[in-house]
């Protein structure tokens, strides 16, 4: 059952990337928030989290476990990446943000843990691994690999949330700026920079899934992920809501001030709306912000992370064992069924089953490349 979902997990996380390439994704986000899903998504994703921390480094450890394939591992391994890698395209949409419902408190507190571990990374952000690896430490090197990549995802993910900052709960922006504080991070990741290192001289950055040497004329480029970080902490910092409600004590002051080092003329030029987090900063250092209002007196928690832990407390090895038994020893004539399945479910057919139908013209019906531009559901084949 679990992996008949995990299937279509993969297909709607196909159906989602396939949509976005062609820009006609908002069918996609309805069916997602007409039914609900969203909220099922982030707890399925907080469970597999769990799991990775709870049950796979027990799996490591059992002597006795030998499985003739490691490749139902890897499975739920990987479904931790096709959950947010589905929702990275997905919460670009407000209306998905706030489908999250209650749920947001957690996927923050799922993006702060991911964030963590990123600004706790080496400079080079890689791993030295033996030459020759066997299970389980083959497993563990993915799994670390897979963590990296789920983290710049939970980066892209927490920035798309701070879009919405006007519409989220009270309880989700205390929980970013004042439980969290998620701007003290986020500096910490301008400072840091886990997707860029050196390596015998030449300047390297994880761009698209892989890590590519940049030129030098290249070297000044702002990427994707340094976008990010900027505008999360735009969102953060410049909203007047965040404002009221983040204290600027002498340590945040302190952290957030070390961004003007990085706010060059380069940099804006690439984009300009951090004049305006330029001029902040620079009202900041010769002010003293008024302390934040404390008016809020109830806050909501998030629920899915203590629910799964405090049901199965002192029980992580038991479940361990159950699931070696049960689902990791599969026979060869499952794994057969299972590999048969899993190339149905990335054949070209079925990719091709999935991707959404080219766009028409409103007015000649023949295939049209421009969207309008005021109501984005009408497309034209010419200006």
């Amino acid at each position: 059952r679990w992996l008949r979902q995990h299937e279509c997990v993969e297909k709607l996380n196909m159906h989602a990337i396939l949509s976005a390439s062609t820009g006609q994704e908002q069918l996609l986000t309805e069916l997602l928030v007409t039914y609900a899903k969203i909220p099922v998504l982030i707890g399925e994703l907080i469970s597999v989290e769990i799991w990775k921390h709870k049950i796979f480094p027990v799996l490591c450890r059992l002597e006795d476990f030998k499985p003739r394939s490691t490749f139902p591992i890897y499975v739920v391994l990987h479904h931790e990446a096709s959950i947010i890698n589905l929702l990275e395209t997905v919460f670009f949409y407000k209306e998905i943000c706030e489908s999250a419902e209650d749920g947001i408190l957690d996927l923050i507190d799922y993006c702060h843990r991911k964030l963590t571990l990123l600004a706790a990374r080496s400079a080079n952000g890689q791993m030295v691994t033996p030459a020759v690896l066997v299970p389980p430490q083959e497993l563990q090197k993915q799994a670390e690999t897979m963590e990296f990549e789920i983290s710049l995802k939970a980066l892209s993910v927490l920035r798309f949330i701070t879009d919405q900052v006007e519409s989220l709960p009270l309880s989700a922006l205390t929980r970013m700026l004042n439980t969290h504080n998620l701007p003290c991070l986020l500096v910490e990741l301008v400072e840091h920079c886990p997707w860029s290192c050196r390596e015998a001289g030449k300047l390297k950055k994880f761009e698209n899934g892989a890590w590519h040497v940049v030129p030098p004329e290249d070297q000044v480029k702002m990427t994707k992920l340094d976008g990010q970080v900027w505008l999360a902490l735009l969102n953060l910092l410049l909203s007047p809501e965040c404002q009221r409600k983040y204290h600027f004590d002498g340590f945040n002051k302190s952290q957030l001030l070390k961004l003007r080092a990085f706010l060059t003329d380069v940099l804006i030029d690439q984009l300009p709306n951090l004049v305006e987090m330029q001029r902040f900063l620079s009202h900041l250092a010769v002010t003293e912000p008024a302390p934040p209002k404390k008016d809020l007196v109830l806050e909501q928690v998030p629920v899915i992370w203590d629910h799964i832990l405090k049901k199965n407390t002192g029980k992580w090895e038991a479940i361990a064992k159950h699931q070696v038994k049960r689902v990791f020893s599969p026979t060869e004539e499952e794994l057969k069924l299972q590999a048969r399945r899993w190339a149905q479910t990335y054949s070209l057919d079925m990719m091709e089953a999935l991707a959404p139908d080219k766009p028409r013209c409103r007015v000649c019906g023949a295939e049209a490349a421009k969207r309008c531009s005021r109501c984005r559901n009408e497309w034209y084949c010419t200006r």
